[in-house]
């Protein structure tokens, strides 16, 4: 009895360390289902109670391989945990920059996010290199170097070199730089009249061209109804010609001819007067027109005429019967008016806001209304023409107050090159050869004269100083100096054009040196 009561303690404490295991490992649920029953089967019980040694190595058996590694055939889980890499970076103390508030400024950096420092780009383009400079030298001036600061600070600047000291390596940065002596030399242009005469009683009107300058250096001026020669060279003034019917009639237009012997004068009569300045004598009066001449253009021995009707007469001044031709083009006024060099093409603007292209073949008299080219791209009267001298075929035309526009035609195939808006009343255009660049008169608002560079059309410099608009431009005979005519009752001489004396000399021996070497050929 007591050996049964043994047994069955022992079938007792083995049923609970297996029931124990496998609750814990929970890896195989038919052993789990046994345990969880209570009892076992007879046959694993009489093993079990036969042998108490045995029975303990079967348990300890049944721990062991409770506790084994799963195999393969154990369901997988649904995803696997990666083990943290080296690639991630634990955060550590350089994530932020933390600004110096020592050399930062706070007033110049809430005036720098606040306001804006600096014009917009199409405001800054159409400033000229010199007002740009101007504008950074007084920021400069003003502000210090408080604007060219960045709004936060993060490093000091280096510290300075001790005074005396001498860096033996700084031929090795400098040894690329360019010789002082090759660098581009910079172009001066005053930004100051030269010289300013008074010219009272000049008409502002802008459909007129009242100024011209001659070949020989003689400026011609039309006051009213006075005309009036300047000769550049002396200084000396002259009266040339006076309108007897002062108080309506008036100088309309005037003209010089290719030589400068002659001056053509026409009247707000309609009449065309030629004039000998020398003698200062009247040689003829060419009359046609029923209204006021307001332009004229000379090709050799041709005189055209605009008048205020929009027709074009051409006079022969060697004969009697002086009108040769004539053309009727434009609705308005005839305000523009130029022949170009090669003498092949006439160009016309008018109040009508049209640019005709009129071609004359030789041996041929201009005559009809069929222009060879009309350009209605204007949206104002068209006055400001002026033929390009290294490019015959080129025309430069400028618009009134509504317009604005420089344009640039091809007048072989009618094409336009290109435009710029001035944002003013372009009054006047004038070609330097020189330095291939356009100079352009202006009105409201800032009455200016523009330098151009041709063909980028980029602003050189811009010369300020009338109080009204300019109305007219004329070149000297050199090609150094314009003069402008405002309505301000001045004329301005600006020396914008002037030549660089080596830059003549190297053109001169140049010059020379083709001259041997043809000669060398010419007697070979």
């Amino acid at each position: 009895m007591a050996s049964h009561n043994l047994d069955q303690a022992m079938v007792g404490g083995v049923s609970l360390d297996v029931t124990t295991g496998l609750r814990q490992v929970g890896r195989r649920p038919v052993l789990e289902q046994q345990s969880t029953g209570g009892t076992l089967n007879s046959s694993h019980l009489s093993a079990t109670c036969k042998t108490p040694s045995k029975a303990s190595q079967s348990s300890a058996a049944v721990m062991t391989s409770a506790y084994k590694t799963p195999s393969a055939k154990t369901p997988k889980s649904a995803g696997k945990r990666k083990t943290p890499s080296k690639g991630v970076k634990t955060p550590g103390a350089g994530d932020r920059f933390i600004p110096s508030r020592v050399g930062t400024q706070m007033e110049a950096a809430h005036y720098k996010l606040c306001t804006q420092t600096t014009p917009s780009a199409e405001v800054w383009a159409m400033l000229s290199p010199s007002q740009q400079q101007y504008r950074q030298v007084m920021c400069e001036n003003l502000n210090g170097e408080a604007l060219a600061n960045k709004i936060i600070s993060f490093n000091q600047k280096p510290p300075p070199a001790p005074e005396g000291y001498q860096n033996n390596l700084k031929v090795l940065y400098s040894s690329s730089k360019q010789c002082s002596s090759q660098k581009k030399k910079v172009r001066y242009i005053p930004q100051v009249p030269e010289r300013i005469l008074d010219a009272p009683d000049i008409l502002d009107d802008y459909y007129l061209s009242l100024i011209s300058w001659s070949a020989q250096n003689i400026l011609a001026v039309a006051l009213g109804s006075s005309v009036y020669l300047w000769n550049a060279s002396t200084g000396d003034i002259t009266l040339l010609m006076e309108i007897d019917n002062s108080s309506t009639d008036y100088i309309s237009c005037l003209n010089w001819t290719g030589d400068g012997h002659h001056l053509a004068i026409g009247l707000s009569s309609g009449s065309v007067e030629l004039w000998h300045p020398v003698e200062q004598k009247k040689l003829r009066t060419m009359s046609g027109h029923p209204a006021r001449v307001g332009s004229l253009s000379w090709n050799s021995h041709i005189l055209s005429s605009g008048c205020r009707t929009g027709a074009i007469h051409h006079h022969d001044v060697r004969v009697a019967q002086h009108q040769v031709g004539a053309v009727l083009g434009h609705s308005q006024e005839v305000c523009g008016l130029q022949w170009s060099p090669s003498g092949n093409f006439l160009a016309s603007g008018g109040n009508d806001n049209l640019l005709n292209i009129w071609r004359c073949d030789p041996g041929s008299n201009l005559t009809g209304s069929n222009s060879l080219y009309s350009f209605n791209q204007h949206q104002a009267a068209v006055k400001a023409l002026a033929w390009c001298p290294w490019q015959q075929n080129v025309l430069a035309s400028g618009g009134g107050t509504a317009d604005r526009h420089i344009r640039f035609w091809n007048c072989n195939n009618g094409a336009s090159l290109s435009a710029v808006d001035t944002r003013s009343q372009v009054c006047a255009l004038l070609w330097s050869p020189e330095y291939r660049e356009i100079i352009s008169g202006h009105g409201f608002t800032q009455n200016q004269l523009t330098i151009w560079k041709y063909p980028a059309m980029s602003k050189v410099a811009e010369l300020t100083g009338h109080t009204a608009r300019v109305l007219h431009l004329c070149l000297s005979p050199d090609g150094s100096t314009v003069v402008s005519a405002g309505a301000d009752e001045t004329l301005r001489l600006w020396k914008c054009f002037a030549v660089d004396e080596e830059t003549k000399k190297m053109k001169e021996r140049a010059s020379q040196k083709d001259d041997r070497s043809a000669l060398r050929l010419h007697v070979r």
